[in-house]
């Protein structure tokens, strides 16, 4: 039996905006999420209310299909999002959606994060963004049995700091059918230390060249700029279904690859030269230049 804050027990039993939204004035407009599946488990089907000249939420509406946890974290979300803008709503993580409930058991927290999904794909509807965009969507597929990419757990792992397979089970139910991916999982969570003990090691041999006034190594310049691109740059783009990925490094000169909304966005050497570039040049070195290839 699994251990419920009083929080999610409330909310389970007399859920918040449960439901949906049909009725809207004059500039307003109905968006609506959905992730989960009926046939895996869990499913929330996301409903929100937005003000079309400010963006801010005005009601926030669920439909749920599962557990305990499920319900709560759905119920919970509804009422952490009205009064937000599309764009703050897009910085809600799914362990401020946990943290609001007190606390989920660990086994419970794909329930979380399912929220923080549905909210994603909401907003990208909103704005007319394809799912496919988005950059979960683009890795290659892990857990063939609930349809997991190396992206998604990437994401996951990175913003709630896991070190298991079994953790990463608990919180996108990867690894949680067949079991045959868990080695996979295994690996890539390797990789993922690494790339971070690569990337602090990394930041301090720039602050003491920097210090000291020495150059940066050509080494020292590429891993600088792929950890700017994947930490700051990437969630950046993503919050609109962009995405972009280093392409090559010839001195001074950086290719990147725009890539997603971006793509085509008419905004795009904005975007290049007022988003990417003026961080590198700010963060890496003020000679750098910034093209798309």
């Amino acid at each position: 039996m699994w251990e419920y804050t009083d929080k999610v027990m409330d909310l389970f039993y007399n859920p918040r905006n449960q439901g949906t939204i049909t009725e809207k004035e004059e500039g307003q407009a109905i968006t609506t999420g959905e992730v989960g599946s009926i046939a895996c488990g869990d499913a929330l089907r996301l409903h929100l209310k937005v003000d079309e000249k400010t963006e801010i939420i005005l009601a926030a509406r669920f439909q749920t299909f599962g557990c305990a946890s499920a319900i709560a974290s759905s119920s919970a979300l509804t009422e952490l999002l009205v009064g937000k803008t599309l764009d703050e709503a897009l910085s809600l993580t799914n362990k401020e959606i946990a943290d609001f409930l007190g606390g989920l058991p660990e086994e419970k927290m794909h329930c979380s994060v399912m929220g923080q999904e549905a909210l994603e794909a909401a907003i990208f509807n909103y704005r007319g963004i394809p799912l496919d965009n988005h950059e979960d969507d683009e890795g290659a597929l892990i857990c063939r049995c609930f349809g997991v990419t190396d992206s998604r757990i990437r994401r996951i792992v990175l913003e709630n700091n896991l070190s298991t397979a079994e953790q990463v089970t608990n919180y996108v139910k990867a690894g949680g059918g067949c079991g045959s991916c868990l080695a996979d999982i295994d690996d890539l969570i390797a990789e993922i230390v690494q790339e971070k003990a690569t990337a602090v090691a990394v930041a301090t041999e720039v602050v003491k060249a920097k210090s000291e006034t020495k150059p940066l190594t050509n080494l020292q310049k590429i891993t600088l700029i792929q950890q700017i691109l994947e930490e700051e740059i990437k969630p950046m783009l993503a919050k609109d279904g962009g995405d972009v990925e280093l392409f090559d490094i010839e001195g001074d000169l950086v290719k990147v690859m725009l890539k997603g909304a971006c793509g085509s966005c008419a905004s795009s050497t904005a975007t290049l030269k007022g988003g990417i570039e003026a961080r590198l040049k700010e963060q890496v070195s003020p000679d750098l230049t910034v093209i798309a290839v």
